[in-house]
């Protein structure tokens, strides 16, 4: 039944490869609070393309590679304390993250959870394939696609968590849904209330990065410091009725949460304040205000949201060739003049298909440009410890690996004094976008079934 108390969500993850040992603390504090629901954003716009990779060379794969770590420590506390747990770490593979899931319940003795598994996401169909030719065009023309999936919104988990779902696994659906889903089926909200789903978006959007908004991507020493920002702890946003919330973290932990964490996280990745777009509504924080609360807590208010877009969000992943880096040091007199020279060999020495780009890391690898112009940042010698960094793509893969040969060959080819090689070689994953119409992709969820588990 809906409720008007307030819901607390807790976010632990900001992405694939992000620290698993924060969930804990979050549990902790949400327990302590009387539950809520726990979410793991684990996606980002290439995520889903190195997943099915890995799907495809084994069909039980293919979801978050840290799923054990993420959810196994505290997925009994979940169950036992009533903490609903919803993730995106379902990939390339949601079924075979929630079998994952019912194996991990299995060997902890825990009684079976209710798991749900939201699909539709993956455009698979020769008539989905279509549309996206017809949006893209020529562009598709001869790419080795590896996925394309849609940005789902939040109804498939709102629905599975009215239903009774302990546990929601998901593949690409918007960040900011994590938390809008529970937000929903909490509350009851309309789907067509776009005031309240706005702001219950921007909830979502302030908790999806982790600890991005608890001051670790806002830590500058000096300038913005943070207290014990090596333990700082995983946002938790406390949502209301009329959809305003305030954010704070979990307990005992470090970090930090003040209106200048809140405000950099509120306009990160924003390209319009008043029209943010997501699959559930067009949020609009251009109003938005933010109040210090203490203890770690500020609340946001003033938002509000508009009709929905009418199409959602597409990303087609396809196999884009070779990148191949490699790395060199130079140290004392002559330091930076021994890297440039050392770049210019190489250049001269591979073949003119291959365009590189070349670095000084410690003089000027942040002003270079793709085209490996080495702009001037610092005078000329005054680097004495630099980094040479070379790197090209290309589709053939001999070609590409010519660049690292050339980069190692610099030990006893000159200039003097190279040291410390690294070389790497990985296939290279390129992404077009577009919209296509909600009726050409259909979603839904379903529990898992017991006899898979």
């Amino acid at each position: 039944m809906p409720s008007s108390s307030p819901l607390l969500i807790g976010c632990a993850s900001g992405f694939s490869g992000d620290r698993s040992d924060g969930a804990a603390a979050v549990v902790r504090t949400l327990a302590a609070r009387g539950g809520g629901v726990l979410i793991f954003e684990t996606l980002a716009e290439r995520t889903l393309a190195l997943a099915q990779l890995a799907r495809n060379d084994d069909p039980e794969r293919g979801y978050e590679p840290l799923l054990d770590e993420l959810v196994g420590p505290v997925l009994g506390d979940c169950l036992r304390r009533d903490i609903s747990i919803v993730g995106n770490f379902g990939a390339a593979n949601p079924a075979g993250a929630a079998r994952r899931i019912a194996a991990l319940a299995r060997k902890q003795g825990l009684p079976a959870p209710r798991i749900a598994v939201v699909h539709g996401d993956a455009l698979t169909s020769a008539t989905q394939r279509d549309a996206l030719r017809q949006r893209l065009g020529a562009a598709l023309d001869g790419l080795d696609v590896v996925s394309a999936n849609a940005y789902l919104g939040a109804t498939e988990i709102a629905e599975a968590l009215a239903a009774g779902a302990q546990v929601v696994v998901a593949g690409r659906v918007s960040d900011p849904s994590l938390t809008l889903g529970p937000a929903l089926a909490h509350f009851g909200w309309r789907l067509d209330d776009w005031p309240r789903l706005g702001r219950a978006t921007m909830a979502g959007h302030m908790l999806e990065c982790g600890l991005q908004v608890t001051g670790g991507y806002f830590c500058v020493p000096g300038l913005k410091d943070v207290p014990d920002v090596h333990a700082a702890g995983f946002p938790i946003a406390e949502i209301h009725a009329d959809g305003e919330f305030t954010i704070g973290k979990a307990d005992a932990t470090g970090g930090m949460v003040d209106a200048r964490t809140v405000k950099e996280q509120l306009l990160y990745e924003v390209h319009d304040p008043a029209r943010y777009l997501t699959p559930d509504v067009v949020a609009d924080l251009s109003q938005a205000t933010v109040e210090e609360l203490g203890g770690d807590r500020v609340a946001v208010r003033g938002i509000t949201g508009h009709a929905r877009p009418d199409e959602l969000k597409v990303n087609v992943c396809y196999r884009g060739g070779w990148l191949a880096e490699a790395e060199i040091s130079y140290a004392g007199v002559q330091a930076e003049a021994r890297a440039r020279l050392a770049a210019d060999i190489v250049r001269k020495r591979v073949n003119p298909a291959l365009r590189l780009r070349a670095d000084l890391i410690g003089a000027i690898s942040i002003l270079g440009d793709d085209a490996g112009e080495m702009r001037r940042a610092l005078p000329e010698g005054h680097a004495r410890d630099v980094r040479l960094r070379i790197a090209t793509e290309h589709l053939d893969r001999k070609l590409a690996e010519s660049v690292l040969r050339e980069v190692n060959a610099l030990y006893t080819c000159g200039p003097a004094g190279g040291g410390g090689v690294r070389t790497a070689l990985r296939p290279r994953l390129n992404m077009l976008s577009c919209t296509l119409p909600r009726a050409a992709v259909p979603s839904g969820w379903s529990f898992l079934d017991e006899a898979a588990q």
